[in-house]
Formats: structure tokens, C-alpha cells, sequence
């Protein structure tokens, strides 16, 4: 006669990740490789006399200028209070935009003649 042993169900186990081993908050981006061309937004580029104004001498990517140029717009109180996507340009960025007011989908338009 053959004894039947009774298996246990296995008990789970759940391991808890510390804060320290989950997901880190940001998106971490590798640095290109050496002698790796930068990719189009991340090439450095002149600004115009004109834009040079508003961001600064120096050659910054395409992402740089225009977060200064937002900053710019920001210190400067430049958005339309009733409707925030317009941008009210004073003197120094009517130089940029040719007018008085664009929308912020127009902006990078005028910024990119600006950059070479």
C-alpha cells in the first residue's frame, strides 16, 4: 500500500520594493556616443543680433533658446491674460516676430529664422 502524502499549498511571496528600487521619477537620457553627431534639436545654433537680445551670445540648442524665450516672456508678464496661447511682443520681440502678437504655435517659426 502506497502512503499519499498531502502537499502544502506554497506560500507566495511577495517581495516589496524599497523606494530606493522602484522606477525612478525622470526618464534618464544616455549621452550620445563619442564622435556621435547630436541629433537636429540638439545641435548648437547661432542666434540672430536680434534673438541674441532676448536669450543671450552664444550658440544653444534649438530646446534652449526657446525655453529662454519663454522665460523671457514670462519676466516680461508678454502673454495675453485673456487667452494665454497669444504672446504680446514688445520692442525687442517684435524684432523677432515681424508683429505685435503671435500665437506660442507660431513662435518657434519665427525663432527658427533666427537660428542658424
Amino acid at each position: 500500500m502506497t502512503a499519499k502524502t498531502e502537499k502544502k499549498p506554497a506560500e507566495k511571496k511577495v517581495a516589496e520594493k524599497t523606494t530606493a528600487e522602484k522606477k525612478p521619477a525622470g526618464k534618464k537620457v544616455d549621452a550620445p556616443a563619442k564622435g556621435a553627431k547630436p541629433n537636429a534639436l540638439q545641435q548648437p545654433l547661432q542666434p540672430s543680433p536680434e534673438l541674441a537680445e532676448v536669450v543671450g551670445e552664444g550658440k544653444l540648442a534649438r530646446g534652449e533658446v526657446v525655453s529662454k524665450v519663454w522665460e523671457y516672456i514670462k519676466a516680461n508678464k508678454l502673454q495675453n491674460p485673456k487667452d494665454g496661447r497669444e504672446i504680446l511682443a514688445d520692442d525687442k520681440l517684435k524684432k523677432i516676430f515681424g508683429k505685435d502678437s503671435v500665437t506660442m504655435f507660431e513662435m518657434n517659426k519665427h525663432i527658427a529664422q533666427h537660428l542658424k
